[in-house]
């Protein structure tokens, strides 16, 4: 799992949500919505309880600012055009 990752939550409050991957160590990974999770408070998820996409975003914002909520936000609609709006989690749709 690498920073920037794009992944689908399958289990808790947030099941079926897109999210990136801000850190993880050991078993746990954090992940940001920009919205409801943002950088500042990141969910704190088990690895076994998200769903991988072999969607990796560049984390690094224009201008070289500091990396802000609205970038994980255009970040994940941008992903979001780039695979036809298909956003949804597989394993949650069936």
């Amino acid at each position: 799992m690498k920073c920037g990752q794009i992944v689908f939550v399958l289990k808790g409050r947030d099941k079926g949500k897109a999210m990136i991957v801000l850190s993880s160590e050991g078993e746990y990974a954090y992940l940001a919505d920009g919205k409801l999770r943002t950088l500042n408070k990141p969910k704190k998820k088990k690895q076994k309880h998200i769903q991988i996409t072999h969607t990796v975003v560049d984390m690094t914002p224009e201008c070289g600012r500091d990396l802000q909520d609205a970038d994980i936000r255009k970040f994940l609609v941008k992903a979001d055009d780039e695979t036809g709006g298909n956003r949804h989690c597989q394993k949650t749709m069936l």
